[in-house]
């Protein structure tokens, strides 16, 4: 029968945690070239509420400002936090747009 056929037999990938809070720190390290061909890129330590994340960017400076919410997506490896690609952002708050 053509419908016995079970796809993806392995273990299912983790889900990717959310994550939000004031932006308290932040520390670049960089510019990184892994190989030719590859844009450099820098990696951006951010405390954000008292824990402590990763971030990939091809940008020099984090465009956000320390003291703004933010909220992301992110993935735990082995012991590091790393924050999904163009997942930071801000958070809007409509409370305090007529400020």
């Amino acid at each position: 029968m053509a419908g016995n056929f079970k796809r993806g037999r392995g273990k299912a990938p983790a889900p990717k945690l959310i994550g939000r809070g004031l932006l308290e720190a932040v520390q670049t390290e960089g510019p990184f070239n892994e190989w030719v061909g590859m844009p450099p890129y820098y990696m951006h330590q951010l405390s954000i509420e008292g824990e402590s994340y990763s971030y990939l960017s091809g940008d020099k400076e984090l465009e956000i400002e320390l003291g703004k919410k933010v909220t992301f997506r992110y993935k735990i490896f082995k012991d590091k936090k790393m924050i999904d690609k163009r997942s930071l952002g801000v958070v809007i708050d409509p409370s305090e747009l007529g400020k």
